[in-house]
């Protein structure tokens, strides 16, 4: 359960990097259509430098947002789908990995088959809890839709010990909300207030398609509104989930007990297939006491309820379109403001990538990762590593002491581009077209299950991937001390060493550093270079940098995103900081490549520096959905595109001489309140 690792999400270098040509000359990495001239730089410089291409990239009904990033996975899925397209088409073996691939992409476009199945494949996963006699039967069938990919009530899972990171633990953190934030529950506003209505519909309209009546699917939508919301109220807030410390209570099982009586967690131990549990880590204690008080207070039928609506949720893209376009409207039009679903062939290879990942990955590694990719990445990030231990060295905040830690870390950290070293074993996976797709679902779902269930009490992998390498994104995670680049992401166009350096390191370079930076956020700096969760500060240092990060929280909730909301500074700081630092690493590993160097010659009339900063914010070019930016806003740790540049360039002295940005301009911050932390 890899709760804190720290992703990029949204990189996307696309139109940034540049095709090579056959010379070997440098190219030209930026596309000046791209830009919108009529904008002043030091007004909005979002518009300026990604302007051309909102134009020219208008949302299609499929999208709630798209941005360079999705055009970058749109080209991924195209080639995914051109690798299991020739696979499908074979007479593969029975239990080879190509026959498991094929076969659940045929599952997943066999619509007809669906249709004409209806609610069939449902019924008996939904008998299985309407046989529900008593509440304590009640942690067995947890149990039982826990493996099957529909918790309940709660997640668990398997990750390292935050304060013992060599070591996997079992966990619990809170969870059972379907609207994904306490916010959609809680507020009381009429958007709010809309959004449960519809929530309210949708459970209604599902339940009936399931084969209950109206009736029925009313009195369901009312005990799952009644149960979600209590779930709500003690859900902490989305702010005091990104601290480490209050989200770490190593118990026994005896004391797990005590707070959540009303489960048999014996009975639930055995059923997810670990019974020795004798200590874990419960993330959250408070929601884990309301889960008990829900399960003692609430009837056997309300319960049964909730969790009948999450089995038919969980299943309704794996039925018939009546099932998934119900889900689609509340959770897609409704939610994030999409028009339409996706091609049903983009579906079905997010369902193969989402089940059988690794062995579609190894495909596209061998044919679109060449070798030498991962050589020149590995050379790139070097020069990012040795331009922050630079940074943090000269940091005028820092003490000496604080510093030999920061360094030792830097040092320590692994970097992992492309693949994995050793490829998931796929052979204990059964999928058979003679079941339905929702079966085969689950019994992907149990696999993975069981993959899990397996790390409990043994080394944490350090090795061990959490993206496919056909994934378009990165990510940092704390108890590895690792920074992990996808294959995805390191190919042209996306990246390009034949294209100017300052393009490159603009893009590219900006999201190593980000990563990087991730390792010193406020989550990050607070564990060791060992992946503990450990206090390595001083106390004054500590102070500094809290004092230096408050900057950036009121930067952020100052910005008004849509309407009268606001972005929020305390839940996007460890994104805000990751740009931030980025920015800085990255232009200062490019300020090293040219020492000794005549300055670059301007190419498209923009010099070096000012490529380096147009190559930043065509990265986060894209459009965006009045809905989506209310979800994100509530739901992504992430500022939304526009501000990762109109919000973070202000804070960095040389994007001002690039553009010669001076106090007539909006976006001018004097700089005795510019925010420099790493």
């Amino acid at each position: 359960m890899k709760k804190n690792i720290i992703y990029l999400t949204l990189i996307s270098l696309m139109m940034v990097t540049a095709y090579t040509k056959g010379n070997n000359a440098p190219v030209d990495g930026l596309d000046v259509a791209n830009l919108d001239t009529t904008a002043i730089p030091g007004n909005d410089f979002y518009q300026y430098a990604a302007g051309g291409w909102m134009t020219s990239h208008p949302l299609q009904p499929e999208y709630s947002r798209y941005g360079t990033f999705d055009a970058m996975g749109e080209k991924s899925k195209e080639q995914v789908q051109e690798l299991i397209d020739s696979i499908a088409k074979n007479d593969n073996a029975q239990g080879s990995i190509a026959q498991k691939i094929g076969d659940l992409y045929s599952l997943s476009l066999d619509s007809v088959r669906r249709n004409q199945e209806g609610n069939t494949p449902l019924l008996p996963y939904l008998t299985q809890i309407n046989g529900l006699k008593n509440k304590k039967d009640l942690a067995a069938l947890l149990a039982q839709l826990s493996r099957s990919g529909t918790p309940a009530f709660f997640y668990d899972g398997i990750g390292a010990d935050d304060k013992n990171s060599s070591l996997n633990i079992y966990q619990i953190v809170q969870g059972g909300l379907s609207l994904g934030d306490r916010d959609y529950y809680l507020q009381k506003d009429a958007k709010m207030q809309s959004i449960r209505t519809k929530f309210v519909e949708t459970i209604e309209k599902l339940f009936t398609l399931a084969g209950y009546t109206p009736a029925e699917g009313k009195k369901a939508s009312v005990a799952v509104l009644k149960i979600e919301t209590r779930l709500a109220q003690a859900a902490y807030p989305r702010e005091k989930r990104r601290d480490p410390e209050a989200n770490y209570h190593k118990i026994s099982t005896a004391e797990l007990t005590k707070i959540a009586p009303a489960l048999d967690w014996t009975t639930y131990f055995k059923g997810i297939g670990i019974p020795e549990i004798k200590e874990l880590n419960l993330g959250q204690i408070e929601p884990m006491a309301e889960v008990n008080k829900i399960i003692q207070t609430t009837d056997l039928q309300s319960i049964k309820y909730y969790l009948l609506w999450k089995t038919i949720a969980s299943s309704a893209n794996a039925l018939s379109d009546d099932f998934a376009e119900t889900h689609f409207d509340l959770f897609g039009r409704t939610l994030s403001g999409k028009e339409a679903q996706a091609p049903r062939w983009k579906r079905a290879v997010n369902a193969v990538n989402g089940n059988i990942g690794e062995g579609v990955g190894r495909l596209y590694v061998e044919k679109y990762f060449p070798p030498t990719a991962k050589e020149k990445m590995l050379v790139l990030v070097k020069n990012l590593q040795t331009a922050l231990g630079e940074r943090i060295q000269n940091l005028p905040w820092m003490s000496d002491v604080t510093k030999v830690k920061a360094q030792e870390k830097l040092a320590a950290f692994h970097v992992k581009v492309g693949y994995p070293d050793k490829w998931r074993d796929y052979s204990g996976l059964t999928i058979d077209k003679k079941k339905s797709y929702l079966d085969n679902l689950i019994a992907a779902s149990n696999f993975t299950h069981n993959y899990e269930m397996n790390k409990w009490n043994k080394p944490v992998d350090k090795d061990e991937w959490y993206m496919t390498p056909q994934t378009v994104n990165a990510y940092y995670d704390p108890s590895t001390n690792s920074i992990n680049f996808p294959a995805a992401i390191l190919q042209p166009p996306f990246f390009n060493v034949d294209a100017d350096d300052a393009v490159n390191y603009g893009a590219i370079g900006v999201v190593i550093g980000h990563e990087m930076s991730h390792g010193f956020d406020d989550q990050g700096r607070q564990f060791d270079k060992d992946g503990n969760l450990k206090d390595w500060w001083t106390p004054e240092d500590a102070e500094k940098f809290k004092e230096r990060a408050q900057v950036l929280v009121d930067v952020f909730d100052n910005i008004i995103v849509i309407d009268s909301l606001h972005a929020n500074g305390r839940f996007t700081l460890g994104e805000n900081i990751g740009d931030q630092g980025g920015l800085q690493v990255s232009w200062q590993a490019y300020q090293n490549t040219l020492k000794g160097k005549a300055a670059p010659t301007p190419i498209d009339g923009f010099t070096g520096a000012q490529r380096f900063f147009l190559g930043y914010a065509t990265v986060w070019a894209g459009n965006i959905r009045p809905e989506a930016i209310l979800q994100l806003t509530k739901t992504d740790p992430h500022a939304l595109g526009r501000w990762r540049v109109n919000g973070a360039l202000p804070q960095i002295d040389a994007w001002y001489d690039a553009f010669n940005v001076t106090p007539e301009h909006t976006m001018y911050v004097p700089k005795e309140k510019r925010v420099a932390i790493w």
